[in-house]
């Protein structure tokens, strides 16, 4: 039977929380008014889940989102010792996020990593990850701020360089841009076959892509977050629908 649809659909990555004495998936609205409104997909919400997504279906999707969360990858995937205690952990998500960064890999399948997402995508290449950059020696203070409302918290808070030769680049034609930050850990080791697109002023990682697939972009900071006001962020998720539709239509085809 023929796949009929209007738009592309985009999985998206869910994290597991306990709501109410429950086990639940969550996703943040703003990831899916953003994919909706900018990239001009349809959703699917992905579970989290420790044996990872099942082979099969990614071939129904046309791009894959990798939402953040205030959870963090564990350790032992990049062979570091644990976190402390106070840091969140959620191994259902890192089961099914790493699934499906390797098959989206192997079908050439458009991926968007935010945040934890970018995050992962560099562990699954092979990269590590440092862990409480506020600690390391020169670098920057890269967390939210304390107190205020959220959208103080997704105020722009540094500036950001762009890779002229990278995909960054090329879908914003922009040089630099200023981005908000919320979040301790960041790139140690860049992750085999990735590009660093952007860097933070204390010289961060800030955007990483994969040169050798169709568009595979991992950024650091939240371009969900009031996307139609920002050039950037609007950049970003326009032209992963528009890589989303070239993939519908290649199947169609």
């Amino acid at each position: 039977m023929d796949r009929i649809k209007q738009h592309p659909v985009v999985g998206v990555t869910a994290c597991q929380r306990t709501i109410e004495g429950h086990g639940c998936h969550m996703v943040v609205n703003k990831y899916i008014t953003a994919l909706v409104e900018a990239a001009g997909v349809d959703t699917v919400l992905l579970p989290a889940l420790e044996t990872g997504i099942p082979a099969g279906v990614l071939a129904r999707l046309d791009g894959i989102c990798l939402t953040g969360s205030y959870s963090n990858v564990e350790p032992h995937h990049y062979g570091r010792p644990p976190l402390p205690e106070d840091c969140r952990h959620d191994p259902a998500r890192d089961g099914s996020a790493f699934s499906l960064i390797r098959q989206a890999r192997e079908l050439n399948l458009p991926m968007l990593g935010i945040c934890r997402g970018f995050q992962e995508m560099n562990v699954a290449y092979g990269g590590s990850l440092y862990h409480r950059l506020q600690d390391r020696p020169g670098m920057l203070d890269h967390r939210e701020p304390e107190g205020g409302d959220t959208n103080g918290h997704y105020h722009p808070a540094h500036d950001i360089s762009l890779n002229p030769l990278g995909l960054l680049a090329r879908i914003s034609d922009l040089h630099s841009s200023r981005v908000n930050s919320l979040h301790q850990q960041g790139i140690d080791r860049l992750g085999q076959g990735l590009t660093a697109d952007a860097t933070a002023p204390d010289g961060l990682i800030e955007a990483i892509s994969d040169p050798s697939l169709a568009f595979a972009l991992g950024v650091q900071w939240h371009p969900e977050w009031q996307t139609r006001h920002h050039p950037l962020y609007r950049a970003i998720f326009t032209a992963f629908g528009e890589a989303c539709a070239q993939h519908q239509r290649r199947f169609n085809a």
